[in-house]
């Protein structure tokens, strides 16, 4: 037999043997499919309803989506979301400390701020500084009515109510750190703050940063609560336009609009920050 021949037998398939060997038949899932298709349906209902609903004047949501009093609001809303977010992740970086601290009395009194500040609403804690001035008329000779304005209040109340979860946030995320990463860097020589800055910090950011960034969303949202000491913030400056021209919902679509834009950006930005401190932790985002 020659050598094609050979060759020829060799590449021939064996027709008995692949003839017993099953066929492998994906799973069919005509639930899934058929969910699939309702949901794209009632999907599509929902927008069509939305867009052309004659109710939601989307011509007056275009005329006053860039102006001047709405623009004013966003830009304080923005101004009081990152004064809040700093001022609170410094309060609450020093109440983690306080709650990591061998010191029994800072352990107390940071945890003790923690579970107090997490109890009351932020609404009742916004109302109770809005009207402090019935408990303390003046503080260091100065009226507290006019010490304690109304973006004064705001700024306190949230800044308080942040630190509080900050300070969570903070802790959970160094106690993230694995403690054999401290000793060795105690073994190299490293001085304290050298540790925490080269150390713990870097590692301890994979933890802190998504439920940091879930929180500035949350604050920014949150902030439309200060409409109610009268703070001219976004939610507060369509208020005073729907009740000049009683168009509440095209006004209300205004600032819908303009939460949704400035929170899809903050989750873009919360993306490539996760995606940064996720370097070398042996999975990708």
């Amino acid at each position: 037999m020659s050598s094609d021949t050979l060759a020829k037998a060799s590449a021939a398939p064996d027709t008995p043997e692949h003839e017993d060997i099953p066929r492998i038949v994906p799973h069919r899932r005509p639930g899934q499919w058929t969910a699939a298709v309702a949901v794209l349906l009632l999907l599509g209902l929902a927008v069509n309803s939305v867009l052309r609903n004659e109710a939601f004047r989307w011509d007056l949501v275009a005329d006053y989506f860039t102006s001047d009093s709405v623009l004013r609001g966003l830009w304080l809303t923005l101004w009081l979301t990152a004064v809040v977010m700093v001022l609170g992740f410094a309060l609450g970086t020093l109440l983690a400390a306080g709650r990591l601290s061998a010191n029994p009395v800072l352990r107390s009194v940071s945890w003790g701020y923690v579970w107090l500040f997490r109890s009351i609403p932020i609404l009742v804690q916004l109302l109770l500084w809005f009207n402090i001035g019935a408990l303390y008329p003046q503080v260091f000779g100065v009226k507290t009515v006019n010490l304690f304005t109304p973006v004064a209040v705001a700024i306190i109340g949230l800044t308080l109510h942040e630190a509080a979860y900050a300070a969570e946030v903070v802790r959970g995320g160094i106690l993230s750190v694995d403690r054999g990463q401290i000793e060795a860097a105690q073994a190299l020589g490293l001085g304290r703050w050298r540790r925490w800055w080269r150390i713990v910090l870097p590692q301890a950011m994979r933890s802190i940063v998504p439920p940091a960034g879930n929180m500035l969303i949350g604050t920014l949202k949150g902030t439309s609560i200060v409409s109610v000491i009268a703070v001219q913030d976004l939610l507060f400056s369509v208020q005073l336009v729907y009740h000049r021209t009683y168009q509440v919902i095209p006004l209300l679509m205004v600032a819908t609009v303009w939460y949704t834009v400035v929170t899809s950006l903050l989750g873009v930005g919360q993306h490539y920050v996760e995606k940064y401190y996720a370097r070398g932790a042996g999975h990708t985002r």
